[in-house]
C-alpha cells in the first residue's frame, strides 16, 4: 500500500471491526463445538464413573493463558492504530464548525456561510470542530464510522472523507433532552464544482448566504423544533399569535403578567432564563452568538405570526 495514500475513517475502522468480529466468531464456534462434544462424549450414560486420574496439564494451561493474552493484545494494538488514524487530521483538510444545541445542528464555514446541513466536497478531508451551546451532544456519522462527544467548554473535533456523492445521515448519539430523537441532519456530499457553487451562494441548496430570512433562521437555529407555528403544544410556547399576547412569566421566581412586544422577544432570545413563561421549563439555550441583523430578522418573523 502507498504510504502517502490517505486512509479514510471508514478504512481505519472497518478492518478493526472485522478482525474483532472474526475472532469472536471463531471463539464462539470453537467453544460451542467443544461444549457439545463434551456433553455428548462424557454424558453420564456413556461414562458413569470418572476414568481420568490426571490432575493437571501444564502445556494446556500455558496455551489457554497465552493465547487469550496474545489475542487481546492484538485487538488492543489493532484498535489503537485505528484510533490514531481517526485523530490524525490530513493536511489541507477543510474546516467546518458544527454547533449543537437542543435540538438542532448548525454548520458554519470559513467564508461565513451557515447551514443546518453539513455540505462537503467529495474526496476532500473535512475537519469538523465540535461546539455545544448547552448540554452534551454526540456527533455521529454511521456511514463514515465517526462518533465523537460534543461537550460544552471542551475542544473536540472529528474528520472524515466522503468518497462519493450522496446524502448521509447525521445523528446526535447522546440523550440530550425531550426532542433528542428529532436532532437529525445530513451530510450532503457534492462534486467539487457543485460544492464551490454552493459555498459561494450559488445553486446547490442550503440556507441563504445573507442569513436574514427569519423563517430560515428559525429553522436553522432550532427554534421550530420547540415552538410550533400552528398553536399546537410543544416544549416551548407556540409562535402563533405571539406578538401582543398576554403571558404570565416567572422573573427570578416571582410571577408577573406581561404583554409580548419586540423588546420582550429580543430579551427572551438573548436571555431566555430572564422571563420564563409559566408552565414551561427553563431549558432554552441562550443565543448570544446571533448577529444584530439576525436577531432583528427573527423578531420580525415572530411579529407576523398570526
Amino acid at each position: 500500500m502507498d504510504p502517502t495514500r490517505l486512509i479514510t475513517t471508514t478504512e481505519a475502522i472497518d478492518p478493526v471491526f472485522m478482525f474483532i468480529f472474526g475472532a469472536c466468531l471463531v471463539l464462539l464456534l470453537g467453544i460451542t463445538t467443544a461444549m457439545i462434544y463434551f456433553v455428548v462424549r462424557y454424558h453420564r450414560s456413556r461414562a458413569p464413573q470418572p476414568t481420568s486420574t490426571s490432575d493437571g496439564n501444564l502445556w494446556l494451561e500455558i496455551v489457554w493463558t497465552a493465547f487469550p493474552t496474545l489475542l487481546v493484545m492484538a485487538m488492543f494494538w489493532y484498535g489503537w492504530a485505528g484510533y490514531l488514524k481517526l485523530r490524525d487530521i490530513p493536511k489541507g483538510a477543510m474546516e467546518v464548525t458544527a454547533t449543537a444545541r437542543m435540538w438542532t445542528w448548525s454548520f458554519s464555514y470559513a467564508n461565513g456561510r451557515t447551514s443546518p446541513k453539513l455540505y462537503v466536497p467529495v474526496g476532500m478531508p473535512v475537519k469538523v470542530k465540535l461546539v455545544s451551546q448547552d448540554v452534551i451532544h454526540g456527533f455521529f456519522l454511521p456511514a463514515f464510522r465517526v462518533k465523537r462527544d460534543v461537550v460544552p467548554g471542551m475542544d473536540n473535533f472529528a474528520w472524515f472523507v466522503a468518497d462519493k456523492a450522496g446524502t448521509y445521515d447525521l445523528f446526535c448519539s447522546q440523550y440530550c433532552g425531550t426532542n433528542h430523537s428529532a436532532m437529525i441532519s445530513t451530510v450532503e456530499a457534492l462534486p467539487e464544482a457543485e460544492f464551490a457553487a454552493w459555498l459561494g451562494g450559488g445553486a446547490g441548496g442550503g440556507t441563504a448566504a445573507a442569513g436574514l430570512d427569519g423563517k430560515k433562521l428559525a429553522q436553522e437555529k432550532g427554534c421550530l423544533g420547540c415552538h410550533s407555528l400552528d398553536g399546537s403544544p410543544g416544549v416551548g410556547p407556540s409562535f402563533k399569535g405571539i406578538m401582543g399576547r398576554s403571558e404570565v412569566v416567572l422573573t427570578k421566581g416571582v410571577e408577573r403578567s406581561i404583554t409580548v412586544d419586540k423588546e420582550y422577544l429580543r430579551r427572551s432570545i438573548l436571555e431566555p432564563q430572564a422571563d420564563v413563561v409559566k408552565g414551561f421549563q427553563p431549558i432554552m439555550p441562550a443565543f448570544g452568538d446571533l448577529k444584530k441583523e439576525e436577531l432583528e430578522a427573527l423578531v420580525e418573523f415572530l411579529g407576523v405570526q398570526k
